[in-house]
């Protein structure tokens, strides 16, 4: 990874977090209970009976209220949060006083590591993660680092999972207008620091693995969860971008509860309980989780033929602090089999910035963020570089995708040398 000629003031990721002040915990609790009570958020609890701070909490992450909803589950305890460098746009003392712990997606911080075991041995705090490290793009649930099993075995600390259901549904990130929709979540024991000490990394993994699954549209199914929102299908062509009936790939459009192909016209209906249905013919997915499935597959199969391959113009934002972005003009964007690329070589602003395919299991994205458009994120430990591309449209899903089943190929093919 190599960056060059980009000198700005950094975020200082050194400083150790601090443990919520006090007087902000009640405060976060009356700022989360007017919507949590509106939702009629329903949590239940397992084998919580005597955990007590400190102890690792472990969550899925849909939509801003997952915060909310967290906040009442560990009432009256605060807790120490890992959170994005873009989250400290809001106010980085604010977020600092209440114990938010800074984090670049992605990369591998040791940094953070020490921040998170200085906040459960020493602040004595519940550390609050989201290993997905993005909202829900379908409702999944998405790939988790492998990292898990050994930094939980290194924390021994009692390991709570908490599975929300709801919070995607009333604002899914593809499209943020509220919906009304109840919340519900599980908030579960899932390790013993005995158990920790007991297991093996891989055993941990597949216990976090087989426990941190959930489709929000299966739930809404089974629990007859109806959303009559006017606009329940716009934006669902960020994230099913494929047309099934044709195959043609960013030629999809959608607006109220409809869907559709710009290429061979083909419409889907999206009903009240968030299934689609073909207005003519053959229905191909019903399920939307389903149709995006079918998309990775089909990316998976160009990353194994070696066809995959994505240049595009981008426009490059930086975040090097919590001051605001700083716009650096035009690069041009590459990512194939052997990662990404990004290469600004005009003027005297010039740099390159490199990503092997190993560095990233996963990407982050982003649709319209702040009206600006689509992008995908890199980050080095000093900088987060927000790539919106120029003449390519609806390609930041199937970007995501390639990242992952690119660093899939190239860990199996890693292991199997080591064997």
């Amino acid at each position: 990874m190599k960056t060059k000629g980009i000198e700005n003031q950094k975020f200082d990721m050194a400083k150790k977090p601090i443990k919520q002040r006090w007087f902000l915990t009640p405060l976060a609790w009356l700022l989360s209970w007017p919507e949590v009570t509106q939702r009629k958020l329903k949590i239940t609890k397992i084998n919580m009976k005597g955990i007590k701070p400190p102890y690792l909490f472990l969550s899925n992450h849909m939509a801003f209220v997952d915060f909310k909803s967290a906040t009442k589950a560990i009432f009256p305890h605060g807790a120490n949060y890992v959170v994005a460098i873009d989250g400290f746009l809001i106010n980085e003392w604010l977020l600092r006083q209440v114990g938010c712990i800074c984090k670049r997606k992605f990369t591998n911080d040791v940094r953070l590591i020490k921040h998170m075991k200085y906040s459960l041995e020493k602040n004595k705090s519940i550390l609050a993660l989201y290993p997905e490290a993005r909202y829900s793009y379908a409702g999944t649930n998405s790939a988790l680092p492998d990292s898990l099993g050994k930094l939980f075995k290194m924390y021994k600390v009692p390991i709570v999972l908490y599975l929300q259901h709801g919070n995607y549904l009333s604002q899914p990130v593809w499209n943020l207008e509220k919906r009304k929709c109840r919340l519900e979540a599980t908030m579960s024991l899932l390790f013993t620091p005995e158990e920790l000490e007991n297991l093996s990394v891989e055993d941990i993994n597949k216990r976090i693995n087989d426990n941190f699954h959930y489709d929000e549209y299966a739930w809404q199914k089974e629990n007859n969860v109806i959303i009559d929102h006017p606009n329940r299908a716009k934006g669902l062509h960020h994230i099913l971008y494929q047309c099934p009936h044709c195959l043609t790939e960013s030629e999809m459009n959608s607006d109220k509860d409809e869907i559709w192909c710009e290429h061979c016209h083909k419409r889907w209906k999206m009903s009240e309980l968030g299934e689609l249905k073909a207005v003519e013919g053959e229905t191909e997915f019903s399920h939307i989780p389903d149709w995006f499935e079918f998309e990775r597959a089909q990316v998976r199969k160009q990353v194994e033929s070696g066809e995959y391959f994505f240049q595009d113009r981008v426009m490059v934002d930086s975040l090097p602090n919590a001051k605001g972005y700083i716009r650096l003009g035009e690069a041009t964007l590459t990512h194939s089999l052997n990662g990404f690329v990004l290469e600004k070589l005009e003027n005297e602003d010039k740099f390159v910035l490199e990503k092997s395919p190993l560095s990233m299991y996963a990407a982050h994205i982003e649709f319209d963020y702040f009206g600006k458009g689509d992008c995908i994120d890199l980050s080095t430990l000093e900088d987060t570089f927000y790539l919106f591309p120029l003449t390519k449209k609806n390609v930041v899903t199937k970007l995501q995708f390639a990242v992952e089943e690119i660093y899939k190929i190239k860990d199996r093919e890693r292991l199997e040398k080591k064997a």
